[in-house]
């Protein structure tokens, strides 16, 4: 064999697929090919048609040893793929031999046609018999009504979908049995009935269905066995799917749907995000976990409904909304999808600040993407913010002070003048003065009233509280000893 590499051809080599797992199977061209093939590599020796053809008198080496020196499969796949470069370099034309097909479940055959884009090797494919078609008929399964081939040394459980078929590939040995169940199980219940299959399509098949928590107990050492996981059929058990969510709120728009989803407007709904949106935090405020789920889970379905509305009207829907959102957050994050560097939080916000600015069509006011429908105390401090940005703000609070005893002496006057409108306006200014305060103390303004709301309310539940156990209403006391309830509860 001529082991000098022509330069003007590159390196080539043979990818066969070794097949299902017995000689009689392998196509008559493929026996042939392997027959003469030399050098010949094999990802692994473990394969009934080895044995048969080590009788044939094929010589071989395999990369098994890779499997043993190596901590992880991206560590084995990467060192028989630069052994496999090498060889090609030296001798010009190898074979490299796989279980099942080439082109099925073969992460080192993906690897190599990489090589073969960018230009370092010529990689020709023979077919093997894939484990798949045996599998679809051992399992009485059509994929085309659904099917997901997913390997089990990287599984994620965002990967499954569970309303089709799910075949696993390269459940080998029980620590990855155990790795399977447990991704599985945060998806599907314990004792949802799965199978294992091992050596589909030949003598030695064998299908064993099992509860999926018995997967790793029933597992054995074993190349060829793949497990099946099949479509879940009860709705109940895809309620956390974001597709049956989908469903459910177009079934509540749809003809047959309910009177008042169908009647609703992104405008009628307004005053229920607002209203979901308290409820939010007044559930953090509480530390109530499992009232803070179900309160998410309301603006969520603002959130689809006004989804919903744009795709029934033909303006956007909520794959729009997902694609928005997310071209935005790495848009906006150019310290974590990009080259830009932030390591304080001031840097996170300057360049948030900075992308923003970029986004904008024409320049406008600096204050005019600040929305009029903000509650009032909240919308001073975004002005306020805002301005502060570009300098328009005070350096110290002692200007601040003086500002406020101002505001302050100014309503005054007009209370002493009764000008209801001149009061409410100078009121305004008030309330603006103290804002600024509280925002250079880093002070949110509608976090720190409403705290003082709630402790209104705690404090005067205290009061009614009270006058119950007295057999006395609120009407009937009088002010001094309400007073004097208020001061007990502080003291509480």
């Amino acid at each position: 064999m001529n082991s000098n590499l022509d330069k003007n051809t590159l390196p080539q080599i043979v990818v066969i697929g070794l097949g299902i797992g017995e000689l009689a199977q392998l196509p008559l061209g493929l026996y042939k090919t392997l027959k003469k093939a030399e050098p010949l590599f094999l990802r692994t020796a473990e394969h009934p048609v080895v044995k048969e053809l080590e009788e044939e008198e094929v010589s071989y080496l395999s990369f098994d040893h890779l499997y043993e020196a190596n901590e992880t499969f991206e560590e084995v796949y990467e060192n028989i793929i630069e052994e496999l470069m090498e060889a090609a370099s030296k001798f010009n034309h190898i074979y490299y031999a796989v279980p099942g097909h080439p082109m099925t479940a073969e992460l080192t055959v993906e690897r190599l046609i990489e090589k073969e884009a960018e230009g370092l090797v010529e990689v020709e494919i023979l077919g093997g018999q894939s484990f798949l078609d045996p599998m679809f008929s051992s399992l009485r399964i059509d994929p085309n009504n659904g099917f997901q081939l997913l390997d089990a040394t990287s599984l994620q459980t965002h990967d499954l979908k569970m309303t089709q078929h799910i075949i696993i590939s390269q459940v080998y040995d029980e620590m990855t049995a155990s790795e399977v169940k447990l991704t599985l199980m945060e998806k599907y219940p314990d004792d949802y009935e799965v199978t294992l299959v091992t050596a589909a399509g030949t003598s030695k098949e064998k299908l064993q269905k099992i509860a999926l928590f018995e997967l790793d107990r029933e597992m054995t050492q074993n190349n060829l066995t793949a497990l099946y996981v099949p479509p879940v059929r009860l709705d109940n058990l895809l309620y956390r799917e974001f597709e049956t969510l989908r469903h459910v709120i177009a079934e509540l728009r749809g003809p047959d749907g309910c009177p008042w989803d169908k009647k609703q407007t992104h405008h009628s709904l307004k005053r229920y995000l607002l209203e979901e949106a308290y409820e939010v935090i007044d559930a953090i405020d509480q530390e109530d976990d499992e009232h803070l789920q179900e309160e998410l889970g309301d603006v969520l379905l603002q959130v689809m409904l006004h989804a919903q509305i744009g795709e029934d009207k033909g303006y956007f829907n909520v794959e729009d909304i997902i694609e928005t959102l997310t071209s935005k957050m790495i848009r906006r994050h150019p310290h974590v999808f990009a080259d830009t560097k932030a390591h304080t939080e001031e840097q996170v916000n300057e360049n948030w600040e900075a992308v923003k600015r970029s986004e904008k069509e024409s320049e406008g006011s600096l204050l005019s993407d600040i929305p009029a429908s903000m509650p009032a105390l909240m919308q001073a401090y975004e002005l306020q913010k805002k301005a502060a940005k570009v300098g328009f703000d005070w350096d110290d609070d002692a200007p601040m002070w003086k500002k406020l005893q101002e505001e302050t002496a100014e309503w005054l006057h007009e209370v002493k003048q009764g000008n209801k409108e001149a009061m409410k306006k100078e009121f305004g200014d008030l309330l603006f003065v103290l804002v600024n305060l509280g925002r250079f103390y880093k002070l949110h303004p509608e976090e720190s009233l409403h705290m003082t709301n709630i402790k209104f309310k705690t404090r005067f539940a205290h009061i009614e509280e009270t006058l119950a156990k007295q057999g006395r209403t609120l009407e009937d006391t009088s002010l001094e000893d309400m007073d004097r309830l208020w001061e007990e509860a502080k003291r509480k």
